[in-house]
């Protein structure tokens, strides 16, 4: 135990004052205490964790038990080489894991939250974890809150839909507890923690949904679960049904029976399926990180292989980050004196929070103006487009959109040049008062100020790669409409003159119908973000969100997929899956394209496992009802495996594969083994029956042709898979092909081959044509069955279509 270890009663609770905060001693006796903001963690495993949960899986085990009973029944130790591919799996399972979670570990500690205290009478900005309770910390516009509080000083418009549901703005005042979870708005204050670590309100939340819920898979993974289970259930009795039926009813000798009963389970278990699946998951988080991309979760991945819409933010998105003011402008028809209104509008900035781009900008252009005294205040809100600041007999002042302000009145050639030119143009009132916080008064425009971003650099060539891939673009901004067109269209955006002002999308019905019809929408709320990113999804579409911003939170998390900028809000990065560390965009085609080569090589190398499930799952059935023996033995099956299925799928997961994802996992991968698998199922029968009607053929030649025409249906599927040919899939496959030929040319007694002679190789001649042709019989169906499905799909969608338009027509 601790000696300075102290109980928490022992501990003497304070309000420090705001200025000076706690001392170094009082923090270090509540530490002690165990009074330090330590957060419940997600549930991640250990290395000890990892390491066991990879060894001992339900089929390891079988395997190991299947080997159990080949050794009891003294079978040869060639039998025993299926051992090989599931340490190998296991291996490299365990060391991608534990690859994943270092490099997730390191990022993050270099994401984690950061908060402003003071202690000693000076400002520090420390990991949240070390905050203690009674710490006074200070919160701003975008901050999330670490820890329960209570406000001691200031005023702020804080959002608690993250933890309670509800989306409405609440403004706090001295003396209004904060809940942890919850973030800033707008304003900025200082406030006392008064609950911390695992007694605060989240951690509570968390503790309790952890005893309820357990956490759910991503889409692929969920679907391997299911698979894995269903055939870890019918495994067993059939392998053992089978062994019965052939050692007590049919008389086969023991032996016999048992190699026979292991090869018809092994051929049924998909192994390395699932452990290859959770590796390529893992190393595409290590090669993300590596680009200094934190991925919270396995499941983004997955999401991001399917994304067609990608919702993006103006600023810090298309635009860098900074902006920089270019000047005021006056009102039509109304005086301006650019001296008296500069300094009056360096006024309003110097004593405004610095707690967006807009006021930074400003604050920058007038860095020389000094603070005025504040009598109230009304932060800015991305919900009203404004912000104002009332100086008592000095005055009272509003700043922000025009549209909102003025309405449509004292619109000018000057303000249409600078929107047109993508430049933000806010409009800087004056008002009698902010009684109440609520504007009193004519709002009375003094000038027009006008701000602009540059385009990053390397806008153009993101927004081509994302056409190039059937990516969608949409803009969502609070900006002007016109201006963020003028943007994106700069960005190289296709349909960037499509726009529309979000202002005039009166109801719920107006925001789905424009999700579709437009690509820029400008002077958008947040809620109105979230709506859109709804209506996307509603019609079909897999939406990424990427944003910063407070403003941007309902929608992240609502996206399919979700990415903020590392420099944005910490609530923006916080509920976000992916996080760009570096703030670039540019780094979002790679993200995509690493989910991309996930899914697409993780499908492609399920459809080479599922190929032997399938012929040995229908093969066992038939022979519970007919007197023929499972005609391969256990190495053999160990041989076409590792030639056609293990090696392959390694190699072609590691390949680049950008193609977008459609379709139901599950449904994609057992589509495009089922021509493999039957035509397996029918060599095999067909085999097994020509030797029952002909005995001379023995059992040990039966085997050589079986372990031919697999390893002949395996590499046509494998070819099938392949194509088109690159260079690497070119060598790929000839290195396979000489490895087969050299295998049962070189060394076929290891493998239990024997040699065909004349009837042989007849059979197999035979077989072999009529393997090319039912395969690719079986190719051409799939084909079409998928065609038409395809086309009944669409024509009940467009009849759908028909019909809504129909109603809506008839009702209006």
């Amino acid at each position: 135990m601790n000696k300075d270890a102290i109980s928490p009663a022992e501990v003497v609770r304070k309000s420090p004052d705001v200025s000076l905060g706690l001392t170094s001693e009082e923090v270090f006796a509540r530490k002690a205490a165990g009074l330090s903001n330590v957060q419940v963690k997600s549930e991640e495993k250990t290395v000890l964790q990892i390491i066991l949960s990879n060894v001992f899986t339900y089929f390891n085990l079988l395997f190991f038990f299947l080997a159990a009973c080949l050794i009891f029944t003294g079978s040869g130790a060639q039998n025993l080489l299926f051992l090989g591919v599931v340490f190998c799996n296991t291996a490299i399972g365990t060391v991608q894991e534990l690859r994943a979670k270092r490099m997730l570990d390191r990022l993050n500690l270099i994401s984690a939250p950061r908060a402003k205290v003071v202690r000693d009478g000076a400002k520090l900005d420390i990991s949240a974890e070390e905050l203690v309770v009674d710490d006074v910390v200070f919160f701003s516009a975008g901050n999330q809150i670490p820890a329960d509080a209570i406000l001691v000083e200031g005023e702020c418009v804080m959002n608690e839909s993250l933890v309670t549901g509800e989306a409405d703005e609440i403004t706090k005042k001295p003396g209004d507890k904060l809940l942890s979870g919850s973030y800033v708005l707008a304003g900025s204050c200082a406030a006392r923690l008064t609950h911390v670590g695992c007694e605060s309100f989240v951690s509570r939340l968390t503790l309790e949904a952890k005893r309820h819920k357990k956490v759910r898979q991503p889409g692929m993974m969920r679907s391997l679960s299911v698979l894995v289970r269903v055939i870890g259930v019918l495994v067993l009795p059939l392998g053992a049904f089978l062994f019965w039926q052939q050692y007590a009813n049919r008389g086969v000798e023991l032996g016999l029976a048992m190699e026979s009963s292991v090869s018809a389970v092994i051929g049924m278990v998909p192994e390395g399926l699932y452990l290859l699946a959770s590796a390529a998951l893992a190393l595409a988080v290590i090669r993300l990180g590596r680009r200094g991309i934190l991925a919270h979760n396995l499941g983004c991945v997955e999401a991001l292989a399917r994304v067609d819409v990608l919702c993006v933010d103006k600023t810090g998105t298309i635009t860098e980050d900074s902006m920089t003011y270019d000047g005021i402008f006056p009102v039509p028809s109304l005086p301006f004196d650019k001296i008296d209104l500069s300094l009056k509008l360096g006024t309003f900035a110097a004593s405004s929070p610095a707690d967006n781009a807009t006021m930074l900008a400003l604050k920058g252009a007038f860095a020389s103006q000094s603070p005025a005294a504040v009598v109230r205040a009304i932060p800015f809100s991305s919900r009203y487009k404004f912000s104002g600041l009332d100086f008592g007999d000095r005055g009272a002042f509003l700043l922000g959109a025009p549209e909102v302000l003025l309405g449509n009145k004292f619109r000018s050639q000057d303000v249409a040049d600078y929107t047109a030119r993508g430049s933000r143009v806010l409009v800087f009132c004056a008002c009698d008062s902010l009684s109440g916080g609520v504007v009193q008064g004519e709002i009375r425009p003094l000038c027009f100020v006008a701000l602009s971003n540059r385009v990053r650099k390397s806008a153009k060539e993101t927004f081509r790669y994302f056409a190039e891939q059937g990516v969608a673009i949409k803009v969502i901004s609070g900006d002007n409409a016109e201006s963020v067109s003028a943007v994106a269209r700069e960005a190289g955006i296709p349909g960037a003159e499509h726009f529309v002002d979000a202002t005039t999308l009166k109801t719920k019905k107006d925001l789905v119908c424009a999700a579709t019809a437009y690509t820029v929408f400008g002077r958008v709320t947040p809620e109105q973000k979230r709506e859109l990113v709804r209506a996307l999804k509603a019609a079909g579409h897999t939406v990424a969100m990427t944003g910063d911003g407070v403003n941007d939170v309902l929608a992240l998390k609502e996206a399919d997929c979700s990415v903020a900028m590392a420099s944005g809000s910490d609530v923006a990065a916080n509920v976000s899956q992916i996080v760009l560390l570096e703030n670039d965009f540019a780094a979002m085609p790679s993200v995509v394209a690493e989910g991309r080569q996930v899914i697409n090589n993780i499908q492609r190398s399920a459809a080479l496992y599922l190929v032997k499930n399938i012929f040995s799952f229908f093969t066992t059935l038939l022979l519970l009802f007919l007197p023929l023996t499972y005609p391969i033995q256990p190495v053999q099956l160990s041989l076409v495996s590792a030639l056609t299925i293990g090696v392959p799928s390694f190699f072609l997961a590691l390949e680049p594969n950008r193609e977008r994802v459609s379709g139901s996992f599950l449904g994609n991968v057992i589509s495009r083994a089922m021509p493999a698998g039957l035509t397996d199922f029918v060599l095999v029968t067909g085999v097994m029956l020509f030797v029952l009607a002909f005995p001379t053929i023995d059992a040990p030649l039966a085997g050589t042709v079986v372990t031919l025409l697999l390893c002949l249906v395996g590499f046509m599927m494998l070819f099938n898979l392949s194509a088109p040919f690159n260079r690497f899939r070119t060598v790929l496959f000839l290195l396979l092909v000489a490895g087969f030929f050299l295998a049962t040319t070189l060394v076929p007694s290891a493998f239990l081959l024997v040699e065909p002679q004349l009837a042989g190789w007849l059979l197999l001649g035979v077989f072999s044509i009529l393997g090319i042709v039912v395969f690719t019989l079986f190719i051409k169906f799939k084909t079409l069955f998928s065609d038409f499905t395809r086309n009944a799909g669409d024509f009940i969608k467009r009849k759908n279509l028909v019909e809504r338009l129909s109603k809506k027509k008839k009702k209006d």
